[in-house]
């Protein structure tokens, strides 16, 4: 996210990472907040840690600040507005002056990397590994849900959060690693590697495997040099 203040503090420019992080839009940026808004006035950025070192980019020091948390009253307003799921929100922030021919601090630029870690880590850790033990089992969301003590929807919904995937995409994924490890077999036949899956080799399989790897099963097979 990057934010750049005038000399006296005023907001003059946010990207378009900003407006998504705090869920506002180009026109209510423009309205309420460019031209606005002054941080140096705002009292609520001295209790963020990221950001306490801000004024001091104002008098011409370039200031760095890792892994700053937002405290937990901030966040729970954040929680009930934005994600409900989010348990800490950590920033890396860089602020630096912008020097005017004069020598003096034009501009005053804040750059933040955010990084969010969400409820249910070790629920879905405790699901990954399930999935990565019961792959050749029929997939069942409902059931690795309950036993993560979350809703269906609730539990697909962190999943994706802490993952990058649904919970099929993974659970598809780990079955694909180990088609991909039998496939190097030379003893076995593409029919006898997937079923030794758990997986019926058909078209809609095959398909499967390409979209996962980019390469059908032969081709796959040809790529390790085995014919």
């Amino acid at each position: 996210m990057i934010t750049i203040f005038d000399r006296d503090g005023t907001l003059v420019y946010v990207n378009d990472a900003v407006r998504s992080q705090y869920g506002t839009t180009g026109d209510h940026i423009g309205d309420v907040a460019i031209g606005g808004y002054n941080v140096l006035d705002d009292p609520s950025v001295r209790a963020l840690r990221a950001m306490v070192d801000l004024p001091r980019a104002f008098n011409g020091e370039t200031v760095r600040r890792t892994d700053a948390s937002i405290p937990d009253e901030m966040l729970t307003r954040r929680r009930d507005a934005r994600d409900r799921d989010a348990e800490t929100v950590h920033h890396d922030v860089m602020n630096f002056p912008l020097i005017d021919a004069d020598g003096r601090v034009a501009y005053v630029v804040s750059i933040q990397a955010v990084r969010t870690v969400y409820r249910g880590r070790l629920e879905i850790e405790q699901a990954k590994h399930y999935l990565d033990e019961h792959w050749r089992d029929a997939f069942d969301l409902a059931g690795i849900a309950k036993s993560s003590g979350f809703s269906r929807s609730h539990f697909a919904r962190l999943f994706k959060k802490h993952t990058g995937r649904t919970p099929h995409q993974y659970y598809v994924d780990v079955r694909i690693g180990h088609i991909k490890e039998k496939l190097a077999d030379p003893n076995l036949s593409i029919y006898q590697v997937f079923s030794a899956c758990g997986v019926q080799y058909h078209g809609r399989a095959a398909g499967v495997f390409k979209e996962r790897t980019g390469l059908t099963p032969s081709e796959y097979r040809r790529s390790l040099g085995l014919p």
